[in-house]
């Protein structure tokens, strides 16, 4: 009887999940996206988008306290750049030290006075919100923008710095994560949330790690970007003019553990739309058919008899492949590489 009644279960949450994917389909041939249900007007969740009860997130509003009353908030990381050469080592030392801690304790930090120009944020931020706010008709169209190649060139900048100051406090050469080609392939995306009118049924992005080694985030000031910190979800606090860092699954195989990738999510809001840009940084893996993919294995310098490694060489395809095909509740790929 158990077993009878198990099978009905089953077969009817087959049927749902087939009906979804249905509805799913007909929503992406639209090709309006979410936009395209606040352009209508639409007031209610559609049912493929609502998360069932026993997953529905906290609002922003209703976030973990510390035990002091106070909300916790991610770090921030002043780029310091003193004028003469005897005070650079103390400042570098110093910003060092401010990463190493933020890794190690939290997998994500901001960065301000990071040298890209508060009007190359905002054009940016307005950049894609151009673009989504276009008709429906020219929006499917390819095209690129000036503002996008410039904030590309001094993002690659920027990224070239950071990956210096992570090698540091991992204690390797400076140049050691950009030798690897840690920063040497670059992913940019745009993304646009509207404002939702049940924040509380629905998820913007759902928690996940990034296939990367890093990632350098530029947000609007709406917020909605949580953090997984200590079993407990903490916003990330939009701050003018800064950049929000992450680190990736990838730098967490190379650093064998030492730092670690964080889960992270974007909760949806009343107000917006929320914009933000996501630049990954990751290896070049489509050079060519004939080329060898990139393949990473925890970095030696780290390694010893008390510290032996916990992750097999990967191969990068692979780890993408892996990355994208599971589904939203499995486990990072990082475990397939675990020893």
């Amino acid at each position: 009887m158990a077993f009878s009644e198990k099978r009905e279960n089953n077969g009817a949450a087959e049927d749902s999940n087939h009906s979804r994917l249905i509805k799913l389909r007909e929503f992406d041939d639209t090709k309006l996206g979410v936009k395209g249900l606040v352009d209508a007007a639409v007031a209610k969740v559609p049912e493929i988008f609502r998360i069932s009860n026993n997953n529905k997130h906290q609002l922003p509003s209703d976030l973990d306290h510390s035990s002091s009353g106070s909300v916790l908030t991610i770090p921030v990381i002043y780029l310091k750049h003193p004028n003469t050469t005897a005070a650079a080592a103390a400042v570098r030392r110093e910003i060092v030290g401010g990463i190493r801690g933020s890794c190690e304790e939290w997998g994500f930090f901001q960065v301000v006075n990071h040298g890209i120009p508060e009007g190359i944020l905002d054009e940016m931020i307005q950049g894609v919100r151009r673009f989504h706010e276009l008709d429906p008709e020219i929006k499917k169209r390819y095209y690129t923008r000036d503002i996008l190649i410039e904030y590309s060139k001094q993002v690659k900048r920027l990224s070239k710095t950071i990956l210096e100051l992570l090698s540091e406090a991992l204690g390797l050469e400076p140049n050691r994560l950009n030798q690897l080609g840690c920063g040497a392939g670059q992913l940019l995306l745009g993304h646009y949330y509207p404002a939702c009118p049940e924040p509380e049924v629905t998820i913007g992005v759902t928690d996940h790690t990034d296939a990367s080694f890093i990632t350098i985030l530029l947000q609007d000031q709406i917020g909605g970007l949580q953090v997984l910190h200590r079993n407990k979800w903490v916003d990330v606090q939009p701050r003018k003019g800064a950049l929000v860092v992450n680190l990736g699954d990838l730098l967490q195989l190379v650093s064998n553990d030492k730092f670690i990738s964080v889960s992270h999510r974007v909760v949806p809001k009343r107000i917006g739309p929320r914009i933000s840009v996501a630049c990954f940084l990751r290896p070049l893996i489509h050079k060519g058919d004939t080329d060898s993919p990139p393949v990473y294995g925890p970095i030696p310098e780290l390694l010893s008899e008390e510290n032996p490694p916990v992750y097999v060489e990967a191969d990068v395809r692979e780890f993408m492949r892996i990355h994208s095909s599971r589904g939203l509740d499995e486990p990072s790929p990082l475990q397939h590489f675990r020893v």
